[in-house]
């Protein structure tokens, strides 16, 4: 299911004068691709992420999802918070299943079971979420998305809040998980190793008013070697586009 973004402007109103978020942003994401969307804070990421999902549709230009206008919130779009946002009262697989209220008892419980197992997490049905790591509540999360089979997934960052060693665990089955499920995954991310270590290709936003100043494609074979040349050179790209990359000449520190 491929999503279109065509010269998409948003802005707020406040106190009478209005504030412009986005401008002119246009991106393509295509059936199964991972995309990734690094900026800087309070340049609009998240503001992009809630019209994609259908919770802000105060804007001008064109959001299409297979050609067709979002206009709401659908369960074709799930999404995953840097919180894991559990159900403290619930147990593991009742936080699973929260969205499947609908669906038969024994049907519920077969695809609750196939996306605990997905995440590595069948024998902690039972737990409830003050029992888990912060990794293991986050693969919770990530099932409760998945279990209502999206066909994009929306990450806002999602492995933010976990340690340095988790988050590296996390990455890896994040990309278990999108290979697995076959969807289109957009992640926004702070992480610029984290954005090409799981990205088809990455979208760096400019500052505020934000818009897509560059697509940068990660055309790097899987698994990938974050110590590799390549791997570095596209880091180094990014980087470039906020002003961060490596000095160019040698320079002196004098102390």
């Amino acid at each position: 299911m491929s999503l279109e973004i065509r010269n998409l402007y948003k802005q707020f109103i406040i106190d009478g004068a209005g504030l412009e978020v986005l401008r002119g942003v246009n991106l393509t994401v295509e059936p199964g691709e991972f995309v990734s969307i690094v900026g800087s804070s309070g340049c609009g990421k998240t503001t992009l992420l809630r019209i994609i999902l259908g919770l802000d549709t105060e804007y001008t230009g064109q959001v299409l999802l297979n050609g067709e206008r979002i206009t709401g919130p659908s369960l074709q779009r799930g999404v995953v918070f840097q919180e894991h946002r559990l159900l403290p009262w619930l147990t593991v697989e009742q936080n699973a299943a929260f969205g499947l209220h609908n669906l038969p008892k024994a049907e519920r419980a077969a695809l609750v079971r196939e996306h605990l197992e997905l995440v590595g997490l069948t024998g902690f049905a039972k737990a409830y979420p003050n029992q888990l790591s912060g990794g293991m509540a986050q693969r919770v999360a990530i099932a409760r998305a998945l279990v209502l089979r999206p066909k994009i997934l929306l990450l806002d960052e999602p492995l933010g809040a976990l340690d340095a060693l988790t988050r590296i665990y996390m990455q890896d089955e994040l990309e278990k998980i999108w290979r697995q499920e076959k969807i289109s995954m957009i992640m926004i991310t702070h992480d610029v190793d984290e954005a090409v270590y799981l990205s088809d290709k990455v979208a760096v936003m400019s500052q505020r008013p934000g818009t897509i100043k560059k697509i940068i494609p990660v055309e790097l074979p899987r698994p990938r070697d974050r110590g590799s040349a390549d791997f570095a050179k596209i880091k180094e790209q990014i980087l470039e586009e906020f002003h961060l990359g490596a000095p160019k000449t040698p320079v002196e520190y004098t102390i």
